[in-house]
């Protein structure tokens, strides 16, 4: 399903047709994967390097800067925080998420560029994420951008590292104890 392609015949920062279709396919897969509660699959995907961050939205005038806090985030994960998130959800202390939340994740607007690194990708996309808890017909939604970075490795496509840029300031939720 993930192929490796050569980029370096495509002009500076763009990648071939092929390759951008690849990431796409993995950005699916992913959504499929967290949406189906395949966790420990998904955790697969990952590089163990991996840095996973969700800053805080703040509302700023455009003289300022951009409107995201580079001192506090809703989450701010590593691999091994993430494993540990992971192997908590098994157990039976995982409140927030027992039952499980039902979650719809909607991927758009994929823009793949060449990374940093020759086996790196930057990769932009936009989403949407319903969320059902209970037995309510209550729901949130969370839509935003994500700034990944996919690293071509023998095993396929794997995810080095996601800035998740949320449109709110203020989340409809109790808590984030979801991936995005």
């Amino acid at each position: 399903m993930h192929t490796r392609a050569r980029t370096n015949s495509s002009p500076a920062g763009t990648v071939s047709a092929e390759l951008a279709r690849a990431c796409e396919q993995f950005l699916y897969h992913e959504a499929e994967l967290l949406d189906d509660n395949g966790l420990h699959e998904w955790l697969a995907l990952l590089c163990t390097d991996i840095v996973y961050e969700v800053p805080i939205r703040v509302t700023r005038e455009r003289a300022a800067g951009p409107g995201f806090s580079e001192a506090g985030f809703h989450m701010w994960e590593t691999f091994t925080s993430l494993q540990t998130r992971v192997e908590r959800l098994d157990g039976e202390y995982a409140w927030a998420e027992d039952p499980p939340s039902r979650t719809r994740r909607l991927v758009g607007n994929v823009r793949v560029e060449r990374g940093e690194t020759d086996h790196e990708l930057a990769v932009k996309s936009n989403f949407l994420l319903y969320r059902g808890r209970l037995d309510t017909p209550d729901h949130q939604l969370l839509a935003g951008e994500r700034r990944d970075v996919l690293r071509q490795t023998g095993d396929g496509l794997r995810l080095a590292r996601r800035r998740v840029l949320l449109d709110q300031t203020t989340l409809s939720m109790a808590n984030l104890a979801i991936f995005l």
